[in-house]
């Protein structure tokens, strides 16, 4: 697991060494407390409280806590784009949860990376860790993730998220063709009924929260777009409601594809959640695709990028609607 070294000035002389911890690294208070109780601050290689004076020369070292995760290993393919001792970008399949809930308690990438752990630990070619996805998708969403190995590199990049320093893009295809080349959906979304999953357009006053998506048209077909995607924000089915909520849902959505889901139910008379349909002759699931990620790497600050190809389902609906 990564390590944090710092080789002590003349200038910072005699200053506690967790002080000069809080400088040079941006830990966070839950990962201080943590280093502090598991004795993983040491001075010239040997276990040292914090509050011990540190003199010129000396070497602070700071090692993360060993962490893991209990997820029941399961032979879920995954598809590596990047691995180091800090961070694991994948690029997701369709039809596969991100992570065990209670309606899908397994089956999901989480099963597939604890499968892929357990086998890098046992041939040395990776640490146990514990398993922290930084973005998701949806289940039906493909395309890129991150997943971090260590607390520290979580919140880094979750940081660089707040200061929009991540940039996320995706790629649909939506039923109904765009007349502006690109444009800006600023609308705030919410959960108007806490029990369902559904969000749809909320305004903040009533808890909706925020939401900025830039579109750009990189093809039209008839009667349909080809879009690219840029999340300025990342709310659970954000691209999906904002594209539904406009007029140009994706095509084989079928949580948005009719509009405003609750008023759907209501003109059907169904009592409760949308169970998947398929909406599409062409595809059968929301053609949403994860295609490029940057951001800098929590630990080294290099400024990393990733494409994912678009996967064999979307490429057979883009060859299908030139035809029409």
């Amino acid at each position: 697991m990564t390590e944090f070294r710092h080789t002590v000035t003349a200038e910072e002389a005699g200053r506690p060494v967790k002080d000069l911890i809080r400088q040079h690294f941006t830990f966070s208070s839950r990962l201080l407390t943590k280093l502090k109780y598991q004795n993983l601050v040491f001075l010239n290689g040997q276990p040292m409280p914090g509050w011990v004076p540190a003199a010129p020369g000396d070497e602070i070292l700071v090692k993360m806590p060993t962490e893991t995760s209990d997820f029941e290993p399961e032979d879920i393919p995954i598809d590596v784009v990047f691995e180091d001792r800090d961070i694991l970008v994948l690029n997701k399949q369709p039809w596969v949860a991100v992570h065990p809930t209670k309606g899908k308690p397994n089956h999901t990438i989480a099963n597939g990376l604890m499968k892929k752990m357990q086998e890098d630990s046992a041939s040395g070619t990776g640490e146990p860790y514990k398993i922290r996805f930084v973005n998701r998708l949806d289940m039906n969403t493909s395309g890129l993730m991150i997943v971090a190995k260590s607390g520290f590199a979580q919140e880094e990049i979750i940081r660089q998220m707040r200061k929009n320093q991540v940039i996320k893009k995706y790629i649909a295809v939506v039923t109904g063709e765009i007349p502006e080349e690109e444009g800006t959906i600023d609308l705030p979304l919410g959960r108007p009924f806490p029990d369902e999953v559904e969000r749809w357009v909320l305004p903040v006053e009533k808890g909706g929260q925020p939401s900025v998506t830039h579109f750009r048209v990189l093809e039209r077909f008839h009667g349909y777009t080809l879009v690219e995607l840029q999340l300025e924000t990342g709310r659970t089915h954000q691209i999906r409601i904002h594209l539904s909520y406009i007029g140009y849902p994706i095509v084989g959505d079928h949580l948005y594809c009719h509009g405003d889901p609750f008023e759907y139910r209501r003109l059907h008379n169904i009592p409760g959640y949308v169970h998947e349909e398929r909406v599409s002759p062409y595809i059968d699931r929301q053609a949403l695709h994860a295609r490029f990620l940057s951001f800098y790497h929590p630990v080294t600050k290099d400024r990393l990028q990733f494409e994912a190809p678009l996967p064999e389902d979307i490429k057979n609906l883009i060859r299908t609607l030139k035809q029409l």
